[in-house]
């Protein structure tokens, strides 16, 4: 039912300094928290690539323990991204400070050993955990609501730097279709807050300035739409088959015991076989290659793919958007050749638009694209982005995610 202006909710000015000066808070807290995570992620994946052969094969062991963490100590966190949804749903309201230890730990055995694994999910989640728990001390409507969308903003601006796409990831990812712009500015204190903290402390930001540019007309127009076609797809695959092998492997192993035991010394043995981890950790290896202008295989971006979706499966923790941003870039190297385009505008394409679709969102790639690779280039990042949004909606990396239906 719509309402008049005077008539509608109103978030008062009250409420909105109250709740933007503790978002400066959160975001200083999460910004430093993230880049405790960020940092030892960094050194962890370079301890690994130094010792590879020798930490692969304890992978299945190492999650022995992941497994045994969430089951001792997990509760309710052990849901992941998906008690987040239902917090920011209205479904539960209760998001356990143990979440922020317990998923920095394991995320980084995950990676310590080799899982193929991103760490954006474990950001938000360490960022939602964190701004929640300030809820309890403003009591006004919706509070709990909008400090779980700030600290997810505080969560991905930290870790990321990209403070605008982070504020449009929050607000558009709980609900497909619904743009909440009532709580912008505390979100928006929140999120520039962490990315500066972050920063000022020393967490590496990935940047890579695009100085080509290519202008907008009907010939670009088509092809850059069918590109965002091609990448909605793989996004779409992604989704979907991260939903059907996590079930399919639940199913055939019920003991999470001996699914990530027996599941991770096949992980370790493929992760070996495929050029010697390849594509262990994040994927970040696979980015640079993408805008270094060599290296990248034109089967890059499908080993990634299902490497990914078999570390997340079996219960190994980190997030997927890292992931994405690889398998994107990569795809997009390969879909540059075949259409003779400049290379790294396809890849910087690829890799927001794979990410818009798995994740079903539509501004905040369109920032990632202007943040990271810079704004010269984003009429073709808009057209992209606009085809690879509507290829999906159906699936989506969180089972949580709900739509919004209009009557």
């Amino acid at each position: 039912m719509l309402k008049g202006i005077k008539s509608g909710e109103i978030f008062s000015l009250k409420n909105h300094l109250l709740a933007s000066l503790v978002a400066l808070l959160v975001g200083l807290i999460v910004g430093l928290v993230d880049t405790v995570f960020g940092r030892g992620l960094l050194l962890i994946s370079a301890f690994r690539a130094e010792r590879l052969p020798v930490l692969l094969p304890f992978l299945g062991l190492s999650g022995l323990l992941i497994v045994y963490l969430y089951q001792r100590f997990g509760g309710k966190s052990g849901k992941g991204m998906g008690q987040i949804f239902a917090v920011g749903q209205g479904e539960d309201d209760e998001l356990p400070l143990i979440l922020v230890p317990l998923i920095i730990s394991t995320t980084w055995m995950t990676h310590l050993f080799g899982g193929s694994a991103g760490r954006e999910g474990v950001a938000v989640q360490l960022g939602a955990t964190i701004s929640y728990y300030f809820s309890r001390f403003l009591s006004f409507e919706k509070s709990s609501r909008l400090f779980l969308v700030m600290g997810m903003a505080a969560g991905f601006a930290g870790l990321f730097q990209t403070p605008i796409a982070a504020i449009f990831f929050a607000l558009e990812v709980l609900v497909i279709g619904n743009l909440n712009l009532t709580f912008l500015l505390p979100v928006t204190v929140a999120a520039f807050t962490s990315s500066w903290t972050s920063h000022s402390l020393g967490l590496e930001k990935f940047t890579h300035h695009i100085p080509e540019s290519m202008e907008l007309n009907f010939f670009s127009l088509v092809t850059f739409a069918l590109l965002g076609l091609v990448f909605g797809l793989v996004g779409n695959l992604f989704a979907v088959s991260l939903s059907v092998v996590k079930k399919k492997i639940a199913e055939l192993m019920k003991n999470p015991y001996h699914r990530i035991l027996l599941g991770g010394l096949i992980l370790s043995i493929f992760l070996w076989l495929c050029h010697q981890g390849r594509y262990s950790g994040l994927g970040t290896n696979l980015i640079d290659l993408s805008f270094s202008g060599a290296g990248i295989k034109a089967y890059d971006w499908l080993l990634k793919l299902g490497l990914t979706v078999f570390t997340l499966s079996l219960g190994f923790q980190g997030g997927e958007v890292t992931p994405l941003f690889s398998i994107g870039a990569s795809l997009g190297v390969a879909l540059a050749e075949l259409f003779h385009l400049p290379v790294e505008i396809v890849a910087a394409s690829g890799y927001i638009a794979v990410f818009g679709s798995a994740t079903n969102t539509f501004l905040a790639p369109i920032f990632i694209g202007g943040e990271v690779f810079g704004f010269e280039n984003l009429p073709i990042f808009f057209v992209v982005v606009a085809f690879s949004y509507i290829v999906n909606r159906q699936s989506s990396i969180y089972g949580g995610q709900k739509i919004l239906v209009l009557d």
